[in-house]
């Protein structure tokens, strides 16, 4: 991997390590112990903190925000200042066992351009989203108003989420680009969503690698 300069650690007190998301349990179950993680948007970096303790995992946080990234440091991360709307071109490719874009996906520009860059990076890609197409979005649509709910609770003028999509838009998009996927989880509420799931849930976790790929 080419030489990468983390963020220096400051006076920041790190934040506990449990971090209380159905989303996160899900992901971290799917980590292999002593996998090389790459966190993106990794916010506090209390859940890469998390992987290191739990999981053993080494590897990096990407965050742009500049208390999130002194509190990754704080955590004992190695974070790197980034927008991921540049790209990863700083990670070589395969560099890591699972690369995670947890609950970011829907405020990217280029959302297919962030997909192939994390399995370019690595070996597996885990990402969870909003589901737009649960029923309370699309009913309030029909009513004549953009929803506003606990998993998205903006209006639609001061949202950064940009590309909202349903479960099936999102799969869609994995098939079109070739990637296939090894794992799916969907949540209501912070339970597992067995039926229905498009219109059920309000969360939902992928776990995908290219097709090719063994």
């Amino acid at each position: 991997m080419k030489k990468l300069t983390p963020a220096v650690r400051q006076d920041v007190q790190p934040l506990p390590i449990a971090v209380p998301r159905a989303d996160l349990d899900l992901i971290e179950s799917w980590i292999p112990m002593g996998a090389r993680v790459l966190d993106l948007g990794c916010g506090d970096g209390s859940f890469l903190a998390r992987l290191m303790h739990t999981r053993k995992a080494t590897g990096y946080g990407v965050e742009i925000d500049d208390t999130n990234v002194q509190r990754s440091v704080a955590n004992g991360i190695n974070v790197i200042q980034q927008d991921l709307e540049k790209g990863l071109a700083m990670f070589e490719d395969q560099a890591f066992d699972v690369v995670i874009l947890s609950q970011t996906l829907q405020a990217m520009h280029n959302t297919e351009r962030i997909l192939r860059d994390i399995a370019r990076v690595g070996k597996e890609g885990v990402v969870s989203f909003p589901n737009f197409g649960h029923w309370y979005h699309v009913w309030s649509i029909a009513m004549g108003r953009m929803p506003v709910s606990k998993q998205m609770p903006y209006q639609w003028y001061n949202t950064p989420n940009i590309h909202l999509c349903t479960v099936k838009d999102f799969e869609a998009l994995l098939a079109q680009i070739g990637y296939r996927i090894l794992g799916k989880q969907l949540f209501l509420n912070g339970e597992a969503v067995q039926w229905l799931g498009n219109l059920r849930s309000t969360l939902a976790v992928y776990r995908f690698k290219p097709q090719f790929v063994a």
